[in-house]
């Protein structure tokens, strides 16, 4: 008879949870790869970072950005909401509030993808007719066990025909976009690229214009008819970049989001100092504040 083979240790295979459950349409943006409940209304959420990215890892590829950690905790919350109270696919979701402290120096990028897990803490959710219509939750993000960032959200979730009567008719493709602004060089606002800087100069050196690219790949990577709540938080990243020249890695913010800001209208950013080295990121349109946040710098 012949000899039996032997078989191969069959690997560990990791894929990436649905897109549509985090509201992102590339895999490549998809940094979730599966989650469990741990205990009432708390789940544990594994994720998976690249070790080279055009916006979340720094340009040497030696860091992860604060802000993936902010997209990681997003979409967490945005799968939990979907797949635990059974939030339909097609609800729109609004951010309200997100504040995150990480720790930059936790965040270095090793020799293989970093796998956090992110523990999530679903504290607070709001119904309407039966359905989940808006949720608070806690998010500690843990690497190799140790905890390098803290983060507590606040979302509304609207059915499409809802979201449709509040943005009065306006879609990706009614709202006419004009052409974004030279901005800022690369290096002020910590960046490698200038497709992806978003404050264009004015003649001020504390206030900017956003500059909207419906055509970046990540902060637009679906069409949309406002700009994302992702887009605000660089704006004030690059902001604590541009004000404090040299001062450290902008790690914590605290933002509110009041309103959408429009694509068809100009955003205007302001930076002033607050209390110690925290610096206040407003975003204005016309007389409306759709925006604040606090950012701190970690100090290198």
């Amino acid at each position: 008879m012949p000899q039996a083979r032997q078989l191969a240790e069959t690997p560990i295979l990791t894929a990436t949870v649905p897109r549509q459950f985090v509201h992102r349409a590339a895999v490549a943006e998809t940094f979730l790869t599966g989650w469990k409940e741990t205990g009432t209304d708390r789940f544990a959420v594994a994720a998976q970072w690249p070790r080279a990215h055009g916006l979340h890892v720094s340009h040497d590829r030696s860091a992860y950005e604060p802000l993936l950690v902010v997209e990681t905790v997003r979409q967490s919350g945005t799968l939990i909401a979907h797949t635990e109270y059974d939030v339909p696919l097609g609800h729109h979701f609004v951010l309200q509030e997100f504040e995150v402290d990480t720790s930059p120096a936790h965040l270095a990028v090793g020799p293989v993808p970093a796998e956090p897990v992110v523990d999530v803490h679903f504290v607070e959710v709001r119904r309407r007719a039966g359905r989940p219509a808006g949720a608070r939750y806690t998010a500690e993000v843990l690497l190799d066990g140790a905890r390098v960032a803290t983060a507590r959200v606040a979302f509304t979730c609207v059915a499409e025909a809802v979201y449709r009567r509040l943005r009065g008719g306006r879609t990706p493709a009614t709202v006419t976009v004009p052409p974004a602004p030279p901005g800022l060089p690369p290096r002020v606002v910590g960046r490698a690229l200038p497709g992806d800087v978003v404050l264009a100069p004015t003649e001020r050196e504390d206030r900017w214009r956003l500059r909207i690219d419906t055509a970046h790949p990540v902060f637009f990577d679906h069409p949309l008819d406002h700009a994302p709540g992702m887009l605000l938080l660089e704006s004030a990243r690059q902001a604590a970049w541009a004000r404090t020249p040299g001062g450290g890695t902008p790690s914590s913010f605290r933002s509110v989001f009041h309103r959408y800001a429009e694509l068809d209208e100009p955003v205007w950013i302001e930076a002033c100092a607050d209390a110690g080295a925290t610096l206040r990121v407003v975003a204005r349109q016309g007389e409306l504040t759709v925006f604040e946040c606090l950012v701190d710098t970690a100090q290198e």
